[in-house]
């Protein structure tokens, strides 16, 4: 995308629907490998590449995503991001991402009077939360099934 406003929206109904499209066409194009050959044509020449396998996945998911008209961020590993990229990581509101940086659950420095949080921070703290939420909602259904047990 030519700018960062266009990049930081859903995508169109159009786009969608090329993605998906483009989506099955790649999609069947694996090798039995799991890699994706792409044939790239340009000024009348055929350049033929390969992806590995996690290169072609990351490709699927990302038209995956843009075909349910899901928007989508890249974010690098080791990438240092505002109070609001990091909130909208984990989708939850800034204040309540300031909280976790005052609580000291997320690492943070300052760059002036800005708080700058690494990505790979944010989602070590993102991995931590989700298997604590799985953790708790399988004691759940366990205590659920006793119950039911008894």
């Amino acid at each position: 995308m030519s700018n960062q406003a266009e990049a930081m929206r859903p995508p169109t109904e159009d786009e969608a629907q090329k993605a998906g499209e483009a989506l099955e066409a790649l999609a069947s194009a694996l090798t039995p490998a799991g890699a994706l050959p792409i044939q790239v044509t340009s000024n009348g020449e055929t350049t033929r590449i390969e992806l590995p396998k996690a290169l072609g996945q990351l490709v699927l998911d990302l038209l995956a995503h843009v075909s349910r008209e899901e928007m989508v961020t890249f974010v690098p590993y080791g990438a240092e991001l505002t109070t609001n990229q990091a909130a909208d990581l984990l989708n939850v509101s800034r204040p309540h991402l300031i909280k976790l940086l005052n609580d000291q659950e997320i690492d943070f420095h300052k760059v002036g009077s800005h708080r700058r949080v690494k990505s790979e921070d944010v989602l070590a703290y993102k991995r931590k939360r989700d298997t604590a939420r799985s953790s708790a909602l399988d004691r759940m259904q366990q205590l659920g099934q006793e119950a039911d047990a008894a």
